[in-house]
């Protein structure tokens, strides 16, 4: 049940009593028009078609719903096929003109996702850059917006998540038995300690490491902490706010004296928000986020860094050119971008290798394999390694997708899976040229990206509109209908059996991941004390990782912190049945041409069967004088199946996520037994205690069980669809019954509306034919152009 509750409200068309809301102010058009500064006049002059269209339409929404509101606004009872129009029209008149398109920049310590941002917005110092060590301490997202001012809000751990992270910060340091010498120094190098010390020290100031948690919660902090948990900074110039932001978001010194008051509320940043104004470069609606690697030891700052991740509609792993070559932090990072195209909104994924004017010449000649053409310069071995780099890793990085995800997935088909970018040159410009170092081509991506989305979503918002306002000119129809209404309630029945088919196909797309995920349970059965062993052991021993290890445990099998590789024994022991269902679980969600194991293509021809149904009476029963109906049904068919996808989107992540949460579940006991341990061989007894502990579950049917919660989510996704289908067609075609059941009432006139909205609607092809005919004009000067003079020759 809990799954049906979360669309609740989220469909096309509630019907609520509250139909005298007043709807959100338009944008003035000056706002609009900044909007489009970030893009080349082609691009400029389809946008502000498709906002004019946009802005036109949800004017005539707005006159409509006054009009409707005025006619019943003395009314004791509103009928409600009218509550449902005006709920309805304020619904869309509501609705974003875009939703944020989130580019996350996926990271190491060290690989230049700050500089690389810089270098997107023109900005050469604006976030702390390094090339020495961990510069941006936590999540940043970047966006433009309309206001006159740079403005950076940063968000604070609530009293509660800090009191949270306080109490398992104090039981990693807490110590209830004397330790020999040995013991004693491997747990003062051991990195959670560290980490643990450093905050506190930060926070309460110098001692805070001795005092216990209830000490703790009565000690001031150093920093003042407003109350509303959130810091706003604001500046006229990039440069300032720059100056004012800095010690927020930079990772702070170990041995550093003298901190500033912003440093020592430090270890309470949640999150960073930073919006400049009216960028040139930057589209409004698109924000860029700064990921670190590893996620956080706090639980709300994890659990954010795993969100942050799965909204993000597009992923740029950065790696350094130094490291792109190999190291499981550079595995990892592809591994968990790829789960996030399982389990989030993520459709596209590249690779940006960062620092390419990185190169020594001599070393490079030596080692130099390809062909016979001589190199001259720098530049030219800078270019011809960036060629090879590419080729490389885009063949490298395609088949590693394919494993994953299924064959016809569209991010194979992209062009640009690879980006060899240096944010150096980019400034310098000593050996390459401002499109050599590949940043106005992320930038363009950035671009289409969103000139693409804009397309598609006022496209869908016109053509919605304009089915709402055929119904609204209809409720004031005065000629006698012929007897189609007679044929309600065969339609109803052909619903109610298109229905019963969808269920079957819903199950038989579904019955596709059972023989993975009993292979896959079987895997994992036999290889996972193998597993868990290699997650145990470290190259040095338990030589600094005691208190690791018991901080794995205190966050039930998770351990990330700012400066080792991610630890999730969790993840690490289901991951063989990943193995075997990723590419069935990608074919499931996946879009394009239908097979028996895709989910929404069966959706899409249950939506043609129904409006080809329409068609079909209409045609049969001679809809002449209510055409309208014909339209509007076809229309709201589109509107309320293609409301499905985003529902079955965010469900999605919890059916993916469902294997190591029941995991994580059965396994809690074990680790809550494994984080009390103390004293002398802590670590090898908090092993012991985890390896027994696994294998009772095991032993009890751990993996079967994992694999039963899957299966019982993807029921629950089956039953949320169908009876969100069953209960928004049935009140539809109850609204598209004769006005004698008393649904309706005579209504203010609304034609000239109407007219308007039908000239929209035609002009959505003619914006389109526009658009293609400015791209095909720029692409034919772009070719006849010379091209930019290379840097002189270094």
């Amino acid at each position: 049940m809990e799954d049906t509750e979360d669309f609740v409200g989220q469909g096309p068309h509630p019907v609520d009593d509250d139909v005298f809301k007043e709807p959100m102010k338009k944008r003035r058009r000056s706002d609009r028009d900044q909007r489009f500064r970030a893009f080349p006049s082609v691009e400029q002059s389809a946008l502000k078609e498709y906002e004019k269209l946009e802005s036109r339409t949800r004017r005539v929404l707005s006159n409509t719903y006054q009009k409707l509101i005025q006619s019943v606004f003395l009314d004791d009872s509103i009928p409600n096929g009218v509550k449902y129009l005006i709920n309805r029209l304020l619904a869309l008149i509501e609705k974003p003109s875009l939703d944020p398109i989130y580019i996350g920049l996926f990271g190491s310590t060290g690989a230049g996702k700050s500089s690389l941002i810089n270098a997107i917005i023109q900005q050469a110092m604006f976030l702390p850059v390094s090339g020495e060590s961990i510069c941006t301490s936590c999540i940043v997202q970047v966006s433009s917006g309309c206001c006159e001012q740079y403005e950076a809000k940063i968000h604070l751990l609530s009293d509660q998540e800090w009191k949270e992270e306080l109490k398992n910060l104090t039981k990693l340091l807490h110590r209830t038995e004397e330790l020999d010498r040995e013991e004693a120094d491997a747990w003062d190098r051991d990195d959670a300690v560290e980490e643990a010390i450093w905050k506190l020290q930060m926070f309460y100031g110098n001692g805070a490491e001795r005092k216990n948690y209830e000490e703790l919660l009565r000690a001031k902090p150093k920093g003042k902490i407003p109350t509303s948990r959130i810091i706003t900074l604001k500046a006229e110039e990039a440069g300032e706010l720059s100056v004012k932001l800095d010690p927020y978001i930079r990772t702070q010194r170990r041995d550093l004296d003298g901190e500033s008051a912003e440093t020592q509320i430090w270890p309470l940043i949640k999150h960073v928000e930073v919006t400049l104004p009216k960028s040139e470069l930057i589209p409004e609606g698109v924000v860029l986020v700064d990921i670190p690697g590893t996620g956080d030891f706090n639980s709300k700052r994890d659990e954010m860094w795993k969100k942050t991740i799965d909204k993000c509609s597009v992923i740029w792993v950065i790696s350094d050119i130094e490291r792109v070559s190999g190291g499981r932090a550079h595995e990892d990072l592809l591994n968990e971008s790829i789960k996030a195209c399982q389990r989030g909104f993520c459709r596209d994924v590249a690779l940006v290798v960062t620092k390419t004017d990185k190169l020594h010449l001599p070393e490079y000649l030596r080692e130099r394999k390809v062909g016979n053409r001589a190199i001259s310069s720098q530049r030219e071995a800078v270019l011809e390694r960036n060629e090879m780099i590419k080729l490389q890793r885009n063949r490298i990085l395609k088949e590693k997708l394919k494993r994953k995800l299924p064959a016809d997935s569209k991010v194979l088909e992209a062009s640009d899976l690879v980006y060899t970018v240096s944010a150096q040159e980019y400034w310098q410009q000593a050996l390459l040229t401002e499109e050599e170092t590949e940043i106005p081509r992320l930038r363009g991506s950035i671009r289409k990206r969103l000139l693409d989305k804009k397309r598609m979503m006022v496209t869908k918002y016109v053509t919605e509109a304009f089915g709402l306002l055929l119904l609204t000119d209809s409720f004031n129809c005065t000629e006698n209908l012929p007897n189609e209404y007679l044929h309600m309630s065969g339609l109803r029945r052909f619903v109610e059996e298109k229905i019963q088919l969808l269920e079957k196909a819903i199950d038989q797309c579904f019955a596709h991941i059972e023989q993975p995920l009993q292979e896959g349970v079987q895997n994992a059965r036999t290889s996972y004390r193998r597993i868990l062993g290699a997650c145990l052991v470290r190259s040095r021993g338990n030589q600094g990782f005691h208190q690791t290890l018991k901080a794995v445990c205190l966050k039930n099998g998770i351990y990330a912190s700012r400066t080792l590789a991610r630890i999730d024994l969790n993840e690490a022991i289901t991951q063989p049945i990943y193995d075997q269902i990723d590419p069935v679980f990608g074919g499931i969600f996946r879009t394009g041409k239908p097979t028996d194991s895709t989910l929404l293509p069966h959706i899409e021809a249950f939506k043609n069967s129904l409006q080809e149904k329409m068609m079909e009476i209409g045609v049969r029963n001679g809809w002449k004088y209510d055409s309208y109906k014909k339209s509007f049904l076809i229309q709201e068919i589109s509107a309320i199946l293609g409301g499905l996808e985003d529902y079955i989107l965010r469900k999605k992540r919890r059916i993916y996520e469902s294997l190591t949460t029941s995991v994580q579940n059965d396994l809690k006991p074990c680790y809550e037994e494994a984080a009390q341990i103390a004293g002398k061989k802590a670590c090898e007894r908090m092993k012991d205690v985890i390896r027994r502990g696994v294998d009772r579950q095991v032993a009890e049917r751990m993996f079967e069980r994992a694999q039963e919660r899957m299966q019982h989510q993807f029921q629950q996704l089956k039953n949320g669809i169908t009876e969100k289908v069953k209960g928004s067609i049935a009140t539809m075609l109850t609204l598209a019954s004769s006005q004698g059941d008393g649904l309706y009432k005579e209504l203010a006139d609304v034609k000239s509306e109407y007219k308007e909205m039908e000239k929209l609607h035609r002009s959505l092809r003619e914006v389109a034919e526009n658009a293609v005919l400015r791209r095909g004009m720029q692409d034919f000067l772009l070719r006849m152009s010379p091209s930019k003079t290379a840097p002189p020759k270094a």
